[in-house]
């Protein structure tokens, strides 16, 4: 079982095994899994394989079998290998019985490219885009991300529609029209294909102004939101559990365990209440159309009060990694604050004896085993106060009039101090500007000691 729906399904219905072939040479590795192979643009080849490798481990029942590296021509031409290196791979893939399917680790190949190696190679042929959309669905678990899925999925549709019109032509000698209609098949799908998306991308849009409003309502609340970034299966999951306390949470060792934004409550240092919001991993050229499509989501990332980078430190990339992560945010249109204001941690330190961060103000942290989790919420603390402008302070009160009961309603209060021989307290809180300016006015006597 392949665990395929949809187009996808209909593409591997003959393929009930899956193995894997690697193909490519020091600047490309190709590796074809069940019949696929992957192609990457990055010096160290075996990196980048064993990256390939993890995706197609990520879904169930499919095995790498083998790997080879040859060079390759350009991915985005009718023939992806020359001629001698075609039939060396080729005359590979026949002698491989249990293989079935072929990944190329390309953005996307074409409808004609896909088709001439599936009839020399008798076995069914996947780009990158199509592999990283079948893991997102497996994964997808709520509403919103089903339908950026299926969104995404548009592109391909187009493509095999294209490819059937293409066959259809060939066999009956020209386009037919449908019955009455005045529209070819093609136009017909077409159109059914358009009349879908604009269904899609309006249900998308309902739920955007969903979480617009609930957004709307926590900036009421003024509770600071944490997205909590990174690239795929670096610990992020991990660390906000850490973070949060919260048992619900289960991290999963795979790419893309986390599609849709989820947000969970915790508590910085000072007692201040805040929202870490998790969100999905990033991959070293992810497909452009995925992006676009789960831009929705992603927007919620523009909104954030800060921004936490994750990174699992003992990986041999970690600094492409952090490079691929911070090119996709500029992309997203990230406002510069946030970005300059970002904290880096260092996750996974426990593999690596006596770590110390070469970056300046990194964080090294172990999200598994709890090391290094109060410097963080500390460092955490000092830049929401900053960007958010509460502020911790003391003020002296009466316990007779109105002032602490507004400030338990209006700031949060850390600390109460109650003098029973003259009826004060001293009051620790943490509090908004706009609060802050509020509490002068309507309280003008009351002693402050600020930090």
């Amino acid at each position: 079982k392949t665990g395929f729906t949809g187009p996808i399904q209909s593409m591997i219905s003959q393929s009930p095994q899956k193995s894997v072939l690697f193909i490519g040479n020091l600047s490309k590795v190709m590796m074809v899994y069940y019949n696929l192979f992957f192609f990457f643009c990055v010096p160290k080849a075996e990196l980048q394989i064993a990256e390939a490798i993890a995706l197609v481990n990520t879904l169930q029942n499919w095995t790498v079998l083998d790997k080879i590296i040859i060079p390759t021509k350009n991915p985005d031409k009718k023939f992806v290998f020359g001629k001698g290196n075609f039939q060396v791979l080729t005359e590979k893939i026949k002698k491989l019985p249990r293989v079935t399917a072929v990944f190329l680790n390309v953005e996307r190949i074409s409808s004609l490219t896909k088709k001439e190696l599936e009839d020399a190679w008798g076995v069914k042929v996947f780009d990158r885009y199509t592999i990283v959309l079948h893991i997102f669905r497996c994964n997808a678990r709520t509403k919103e991300a089903k339908l950026q899925i299926a969104l995404a999925e548009i592109p391909l549709l187009r493509s095999n529609l294209k490819n059937e019109v293409s066959q259809l032509d060939q066999q009956r000698g020209g386009s037919r029209y449908i019955m009455g209609s005045g529209e070819t098949f093609m136009e017909t799908q077409n159109r059914i294909l358009k009349e879908k998306e604009l269904k899609i991308r309006n249900a998308l849009e309902k739920l955007r102004r969903k979480r617009s409003l609930l957004r709307n309502q926590r900036r009421k609340r003024e509770f600071p939101i944490i997205s909590v970034m990174g690239y795929t299966n670096c610990g992020k999951t991990t660390l906000i559990k850490a973070l949060t306390g919260e048992a619900g949470l289960q991290p999963r060792d795979q790419l893309f365990a986390t599609l849709d934004i989820t947000a969970h409550a915790g508590y910085l240092p000072s007692h201040m209440a805040v929202i870490y919001v998790d969100t999905i991993g990033f991959l070293t050229d992810l497909p452009h159309n995925l992006v676009e499509s789960f831009s929705a989501t992603l927007e919620e990332v523009a909104y954030s009060d800060l921004i936490v980078h994750v990174r699992d430190i003992t990986h041999p990339e970690t600094i492409l990694q952090k490079a691929t992560v911070l090119s996709v945010l500029k992309n997203l249109n990230i406002p510069s604050h946030l970005l300059d204001s970002m904290v880096e941690v260092h996750n996974k330190v426990d593999l690596i004896e006596r770590y110390k961060p070469t970056e300046e103000n990194a964080v090294a942290i172990s999200a598994l085993h709890g090391h290094g989790l109060e410097e963080l919420k500390e460092e955490i603390e000092k830049k929401i106060l900053t960007v958010t402008g509460k502020k911790i302070l003391t003020v002296n009160i009466h316990l007779e009039g109105a002032q602490l009961s507004w400030l338990y309603k209006e700031a949060t209060v850390q600390e109460v101090e109650v003098m029973p021989e003259d009826g004060t307290a001293r009051v620790k809180v943490i509090i908004s500007n706009s609060a802050f300016g509020k509490y002068k006015n309507l309280f003008p006597n009351s002693t402050i000691f600020m930090p």
